[in-house]
């Protein structure tokens, strides 16, 4: 065939890529055949050298997983074909069109390549998408956007995009590198299937194997493993996860990593899907991903101000505002308490004389020591940081008893150390007022700390209540 005279009609960049197919219905070597005037300077001016006609296509393209299926879809099933993805390793677009040729070789398929590559994305181009792949993700932008619980509008999502794959497993994984962990966000497997929760396989040596995905991925935007023949090509590259999907009784899956502002914070997953729909499923994850990605870091943003406004910095025990909440929660019946429960009141004693000799760092020092000190024997409640040196604890399903073996071991814990509480404790029965037990343990707080002075009267006083 007259490859450059066709090309030639061609103003964009284009080439004529032959794709090789076996018998067994896999693909060999995919090269550029041919290629127009715009192509050639391309190749001149990005690659450093000259385009040399039916050259293999990696010595001018990146290597891609999926660019090759592409090829093949086009040059032997007949298939025109358009994506416009990110070249993250690039930092660029890539727009490119297929279109399949007929071919005179049995064994060797063609397709025209155009492409063009930008620095920016194109909104527009991002939004050019079939009807039924627009639908899914709109609908998948409606519930992220609509709801004020963001965990059930997620797990009816990617319900829906395991019904829309097909699949029998989708899962959102998000990823804490700095704490080396993975967290199940939301998943959803087909009744029956035989596949397990992806929370029976979260321990360090998975983590080890997420790390892995990103160098696999490499320059493309997602792995697709749809067949035999791509999971040898997994096992050359990435024996390790390979050896994890076997284990796991995936015999295909999608991978695509979430994506914001330039960090990865987790990937979302379809395993044994319907192949026939690759394409489909590839188009409608691309973009949906953007979107998804957006959401969860909303998502985490928000429970970090929610962290923030809620906990006291400096101790890292909750606040005093996060206390009131707490307490007229329970005074209107919306936090249930486990009767009978304690409210115990704790002073530090000494801390204006610590702050007065060696300044307010070691002051500082002084209350996250103790702070440290109450949540390890108030393990199971609530510690407060309601201000200054003064702490509240709600001890629920605590009677007297195990409030006194408490109250000994927080004794046992500071014989060492600097740190010497004053003590008050009431313990709320049912119908009992909790603001009741509040005073109460308040004032028999400050009445061990009054004791706590006359023992020492050259120690600070300038804590106590007048």
């Amino acid at each position: 065939m007259d490859f450059e005279r066709m090309l030639n009609a061609y103003k964009s960049k284009a080439c004529v890529i032959s794709v090789e197919k076996f018998s067994d219905g896999s693909y060999g070597n995919i090269r550029i055949a041919a290629g127009n005037k715009a192509h050639c300077d391309d190749m001149l001016n990005v690659m450093g050298r000259p385009f040399i006609p039916d050259s293999p296509y990696e010595e001018y393209l990146p290597q891609n997983k999926n660019f090759e299926d592409f090829c093949f879809r086009s040059a032997f099933l007949g298939k025109p074909l358009h994506s416009y993805v990110s070249l993250p390793q690039m930092g660029l677009w890539l727009n490119m069109y297929l279109m399949p040729l007929e071919s005179d070789k049995e064994n060797i398929g063609y397709c025209i390549y155009t492409y063009d590559v930008t620095p920016n994305a194109d909104a527009e181009q991002r939004a050019s998408l079939s009807a039924d792949t627009a639908s899914a993700v709109l609908k998948t932008c409606i519930k992220l956007r609509g709801t004020d619980d963001t965990h059930k509008a997620f797990n009816e999502v990617i319900e829906d995009i395991r019904q829309m794959c097909d699949s029998d497993h989708c899962c959102i994984l998000l990823v804490d590198r700095s704490e080396h962990k993975c967290e199940n966000f939301c998943e959803a497997l087909r009744p029956d299937c035989g596949l397990h929760k992806i929370d029976e396989y979260l321990d360090d040596k998975y983590f080890d194997v997420v790390q892995t995905w990103d160098s696999t991925i490499g320059d493309s935007t997602c792995v697709i493993i749809k067949d035999q023949n791509d999971m040898d090509w997994l096992r050359s590259v990435n024996p390790v996860w390979c050896e994890t999907l076997a284990e796991s009784g995936t015999k295909s899956i999608v991978l695509f990593p979430l994506v914001y502002n330039g960090e990865t914070l987790g990937y979302i997953w379809t395993k044994n899907f319907n192949v026939e729909n690759t394409v489909k499923i590839k188009e409608t994850l691309e973009l949906s991903t953007f979107f998804i990605a957006s959401e969860i870091a909303n998502y985490q943003l928000m429970k970090k101000l929610e962290v923030l406004s809620s906990i006291d910095m400096l101790t890292g025990v909750k606040n005093r505002n996060t206390m009131n909440n707490g307490v007229d929660e329970i005074v209107a019946g919306k936090k249930k308490m486990h009767y009978p429960y304690a409210v115990v009141f704790v002073d530090l004693n000494g801390l204006k004389r610590v702050n007065d000799e060696g300044g307010h760092t070691a002051g500082d020092q002084l209350l996250r020591n103790a702070a440290a000190i109450l949540r390890g024997v108030f393990f199971d409640s609530d510690v407060y940081r309601a201000g200054g040196d003064e702490f509240m604890i709600i001890a629920d399903d605590k009677d007297e008893n195990k409030i006194s073996a408490r109250v000994e071991q927080l004794s046992k814990r500071t014989e060492s150390t600097d740190v010497h509480f004053a003590v008050g404790s009431c313990i709320v029965d049912e119908n009992d007022d909790i603001r009741m037990a509040m005073r109460l343990a308040d004032e028999r707080m400050y009445a061990n700390k009054n004791e706590y002075y006359e023992k020492i009267p050259s120690s600070d006083t300038g804590n106590t209540k007048k």
